[in-house]
């Protein structure tokens, strides 16, 4: 009998929230198959909602949404938890060498076999969503080259890089089928068993109460908590569109 070996998955968003939004259950689901998640938050939210009726004073929120996306991350067992304080509603503005920095060296600490991160539009165009994206695989390509910054490691060679698809994670009615799924959608993760771990994730993050509810609660739930979608930006190829695993064709074991 072959026995998979553990994997590594390293998620890098914007905002606290997004980590549940996007991949709650794909963490979820690798954590529960013995792989290394770790996530890594650039800002701490200052710039988001409060809640309706708001749920803290706005001096506070960025302490308060530290604390939901710590809660989160632990209902989904991801424990490694890196989170930065940039400016939300500014991070396109964050020294560009500092940030590359810091993603390198967390890269080479992770050594991921996969990183998620949004796509070059942001999923929905959000400024710090894009920001995001461009340090993100910025850092990627960087890790690779021994020339950036030595002191923090070897280089790590590039793993695949995967974004968040065209559709928007509330409309994956256009995704059903796990066989078959629009172009932009490369990999589609069936996460049901863990739509619940999902769905208490979400809930964790108390002040976003307003969006969660409307997009992940209302009358779509099934089908929008049954599904997580991503698009292969680089990396080793998949042998099948959509693939239903993210480490597909990169370890002996993992069914396509």
């Amino acid at each position: 009998m072959q026995i998979r070996a553990a994997m590594r998955l390293l998620c890098i968003f914007a905002h606290p929230d997004d980590e549940s939004f996007l991949t709650a259950g794909t963490m979820a689901r690798a954590r529960a198959r013995g792989d290394a998640v770790v996530l890594i938050c650039a800002t701490r939210g200052g710039a988001g909602r409060r809640g309706e009726p708001p749920q803290c004073d706005r001096g506070d929120l960025p302490a308060v949404r530290e604390r939901e996306l710590r809660a989160a991350a632990g209902i989904l067992d991801v424990t490694d938890v890196v989170l930065y304080d940039y400016p939300d509603g500014a991070l396109a503005s964050a020294p560009v060498d500092e940030m590359r920095g810091r993603l390198v060296a967390e890269i080479r600490r992770v050594r991921p076999d996969v990183v998620i991160t949004f796509d070059p539009n942001g999923t929905n165009g959000h400024a710090d969503h894009v920001a995001i994206s461009r340090f993100a695989t910025d850092a990627v390509q960087a890790a690779a080259d021994d020339r950036w910054f030595p002191e923090t490691g070897p280089a790590h060679a590039t793993p695949r890089l995967l974004w968040t698809p065209p559709i928007v994670p509330w409309k994956h009615e256009a995704a059903r089928s796990l066989t078959d799924a629009p172009a932009g959608v490369d990999i589609l993760v069936d996460i049901r068993p863990w739509a619940h771990a999902k769905a208490r994730a979400l809930r964790a993050h108390r002040t976003q109460h307003v969006q969660i509810d409307r997009f992940f609660f209302g009358p779509e739930s099934d089908v929008v908590m049954a599904t997580e979608a991503f698009r292969q930006a680089w990396g080793p190829a998949l042998p099948v569109r959509p693939a239903t695993d993210l480490f597909t064709g990169l370890v002996a074991g993992i069914e396509a």
